[in-house]
């Protein structure tokens, strides 16, 4: 009877946050605003912030919310084109690795000159290096500016940066099992982390295509469908086991399948299961702050802190390839946004005592405040940009550009 009820309760909780994001998204994208504004927007109305009935911590609803993120990182998997991708790789690596370490620097010199001790400056700096790739590039994609260079840039950089950014969540984590920090000990994980993408790829690369193109001959798109979610699944399972993120593998998945002939099926499949799941993803995200702790004057304080290192940081980032002429600014606010990774960081240091709740509420609100102002600023850059009107899809233009 208990279990029933639970379910009840679970199936009423997904039912509102559904039709939540769904309305306040179209009510953005009508004030020219991206629809995921909406969603975690949606989260925060629901949250425990205002009418407390999305609970990100239940199990249910994180399941489904990571479930959510892993089919919008298939989705842009599928849409990613690797050799355009490996074009800009250079730029991509140089933009990523400055844009990890610049925030980082950046947040802890502040902290520490702020009296916070040296563990916690620490942990509240490590949560500056990430960048939410959902929030980015679901954005770039609504004004369609996803499959150009800048585009693939952000791409590129925002997932080596999360790479780097659980690698450092892993050795930050390392302090919780009281493990001694050593140089090989960072070595053996960024080996695994990077080292599941590169195989992953070159494997896969001679692998799926004939299995995919076997699987054709049972004249079947339904079939060939569910083997790509199943696939994805698979290798994002595959990459938790090594230790690995299991996002990057759904993302690994869908660059995979970006080259088969059955593409399209794929991507139907994947984008009916995304328009039910990721809404419940970016809400959970929302949902996930709690916006009274703005009340508390040293929250807000060192919220402002991180804000200001972190968007710096990531700005400064996309200047240093000084060879790149494609729009900068762009590329600056793309990489902006914080999400999940910051939010793991976030929680780990509180489990580990490194962080206490003034600090914990500081990092979710920096999050949450990367996470709604990237997209309206990414917009309005976008929007000046003199090849906007050809990029955008006919369809939104009038959302996109009010007259």
């Amino acid at each position: 009877m208990t279990d029933t009820h639970s379910f009840v309760h679970l199936l009423l909780v997904v039912a509102a946050a559904l039709v939540t994001t769904r309305v306040l998204s179209v009510l953005a994208e009508k004030f020219g605003q991206p629809a995921i504004l909406g969603e975690l927007l949606g989260g925060v109305v629901l949250g425990a912030s205002v009418l407390g009935v999305l609970d990100p911590a239940n199990v249910g609803i994180h399941i489904l919310a990571q479930l959510g993120l892993l089919i919008l990182l298939f989705e842009i998997g599928l849409a990613t084109d690797l050799r355009a991708l490996t074009r800009v790789g250079g730029t991509a690596t140089v933009i990523a690795v400055a844009g990890v370490t610049l925030p980082f620097v950046l947040g802890y010199a502040a902290l520490s000159a702020m009296g916070v001790g040296r563990l916690a400056a620490i942990v509240c700096a490590a949560s500056l290096t990430a960048t939410s790739i959902g929030v980015s590039t679901r954005v770039l994609a609504e004004l369609g500016f996803l499959q150009t260079e800048e585009g693939q840039v952000v791409l590129g950089t925002a997932v080596l940066d999360d790479i780097i950014g659980l690698v450092i969540l892993s050795v930050i984590g390392s302090f919780a099992a009281g493990v001694a920090i050593t140089t090989s000990g960072v070595a053996r994980t960024s080996v695994v982390a990077f080292g599941f993408v590169a195989v992953a790829i070159v494997v896969g690369s001679l692998l799926v295509p004939p299995l995919f193109h076997a699987a054709k001959r049972l004249r079947s798109p339904t079939t060939i469908a569910v083997m790509g979610v199943a696939f994805a699944f698979s290798l994002a399972a595959l990459a938790g086991l090594l230790g690995s993120a299991i996002i990057v593998g759904g993302f690994v998945a869908g660059v995979l399948l970006n080259r088969i002939d059955q593409r399209d099926d794929v991507q139907r499949a994947a984008g009916a299961i995304g328009s039910l799941l990721t809404p419940i993803f970016f809400a959970s995200v929302g949902a996930s702050v709690d916006v009274r702790a703005l009340a508390e004057p040293r929250t807000l304080l060192i919220t402002l802190v991180l804000l200001v290192a972190g968007a710096a940081g990531k700005l400064i980032a996309a200047y240093v390839p000084v060879w790149f002429k494609g729009n900068k600014a762009l590329i600056g606010t793309a990489i902006l946004p914080r999400g999940e990774v910051e939010l793991i960081v976030a929680q780990t240091g509180l489990a580990i005592g490194a962080l206490d709740a003034s600090l914990f509420g500081a990092i979710t609100l920096m999050v949450l405040l990367t996470t709604l102002l990237s997209p309206p600023l990414i917009q309005g850059i976008a929007k000046r940009d003199p090849r906007a009107r050809e990029l955008m899809p006919a369809r939104d233009m009038g959302n996109a550009f009010p007259t």
